[in-house]
């Protein structure tokens, strides 16, 4: 008698293919479970994890969790600006609710321990074993624990004839959801190696897109996309009309040297051009609607708010307290923005907004509604104390 069910977190890639016959051979349990969730991979790409979960594992489940992936981590993401180091973050928002939902399917199937395919040097470990802990559940992580390398799961793969799409020459880790798709692995941890094209599939390179600029319009609504080009979409359908539009014109990509949580630096490729695309109309449009204070303390808020997304960690108290100030903020938020896009390049080229606290006829040179003569009154005491400090060491030379 075995350890009885466990519930896998599966891909149907190599790692988590693998671990499928090593958590009978070498952890001893009766039955594995299989759960892929679907955030927005190619459609392929779940067909293919669907049909290998149900012919290598006891039991398969395919979840549908498209829309929740957007409304209840992109779209809050796009509120709080949501990236780190310089790039948007999409595994590190979509690994809490995949790892939800396989804490569903174990409570279900009631089984005590969770399965998943992460290494040891990676972010994914932490972020699948603090949701599976909070369960109180069991984390069994095969990979990490036997210490295995990339060519011993290839070749241990072959010898029990499970069919993985990877290969030694090129051994690319891929991991995509709707908002970004994630390329590591193989030559790329090589920091000096130069990318092949072929790594990528949403984005041209910016010398092959079009010579034509495209423009496009965004609508936002309460701090999230609504519309595009004048016509109102829900949220997965406009992202992925927006990653083929901004795709095309080569928008999007990020070759970079990333910190991970453990402090192992790691060179990472990512594409993402509908989050480039929205991140950067958000941002612009907050400036033209949020107060002064406003964006200086929700900077902070939104740098908080990615480290605790990037790490997983949404079930710390400060994450919900975050959430509501950012939503709060949103609240205002509404209006359109103007973009361009051109050869890896987006745009700015105009916004307007019902909220919007800039006046034209405030700022304008031409406009006699302010008496230019109240800034004198200003003036006199701006920076006093720096030039008394100037003046008194003038003094003493």
């Amino acid at each position: 008698m075995g350890k009885g069910t466990i519930v896998l977190a599966y891909s149907g890639g190599l790692d988590t293919s693998i671990c499928i016959p090593l958590l009978k051979e070498r952890y001893d349990y009766d039955r594995v479970v299989t759960v892929a969730v679907h955030v927005g991979q190619q459609d392929d790409e779940i067909a293919v994890a669907t049909e290998k979960g149900k012919k290598l594992a006891d039991k398969h489940y395919t979840i549908d969790a498209r829309d929740a992936f957007v409304k209840d981590h992109v779209f809050p993401a796009i509120k709080a600006n949501g990236s780190y180091e310089g790039y948007p973050m999409g595994t590190s928002l979509a690994r809490p609710l995949i790892a939800q939902e396989v804490v569903r399917i174990a409570k279900k199937e009631k089984a005590k321990a969770i399965g998943h395919g992460c290494t040891g040097k990676g972010n994914d470990q932490l972020r699948f074993d603090f949701i599976i802990r909070s369960a109180g559940l069991e984390v069994v992580a095969p990979i990490r624990e036997l210490n295995l390398t990339r060519d011993w799961e290839i070749e241990y793969a072959k010898e029990h004839r499970i069919p993985v799409p990877v290969k030694k020459d090129k051994p690319w880790s891929i991991d995509e959801n709707c908002w970004s798709r994630s390329i590591e692995g193989g030559k790329l941890e090589d920091p000096a190696y130069h990318p092949p094209d072929e790594i990528y599939a949403w984005t041209v390179s910016p010398k092959n897109a079009p010579d034509t600029p495209e423009k496009i319009t965004l609508e936002f609504r309460s701090g999230v996309p609504v519309a595009l080009n004048n016509k109102k979409y829900g949220g997965y359908e406009l992202i992925q009309k927006l990653n083929v539009l901004a795709g095309k014109h080569g928008i999007g990509r990020n070759d970079m040297i990333e910190d991970r949580i453990l402090g192992l630096k790691a060179r990472e490729n990512y594409e993402h051009p509908a989050a480039t695309v929205i991140l950067k109309a958000h941002s612009d449009l907050e400036a033209l609607i949020l107060t002064r204070s406003e964006l200086a303390f929700k900077r902070m808020v939104d740098d908080k708010w990615s480290e605790l997304a990037y790490k997983g960690l949404v079930y710390e108290p400060l994450y919900a307290a975050l959430n509501a100030f950012i939503d709060t903020t949103q609240e205002r938020v509404n209006g359109t923005v103007d973009l361009e896009l051109y050869k890896g390049h987006v745009m700015v080229l105009g916004r307007s907004s019902p909220d919007a606290i800039y006046s034209s006829d405030l700022v304008s040179f031409d406009s006699d509604s302010i008496d230019q003569c109240h800034a004198i009154g200003v003036s006199q005491y701006f920076g006093i104390q720096a030039r008394l400090v100037k003046q008194m060491a003038a003094k003493k030379k």
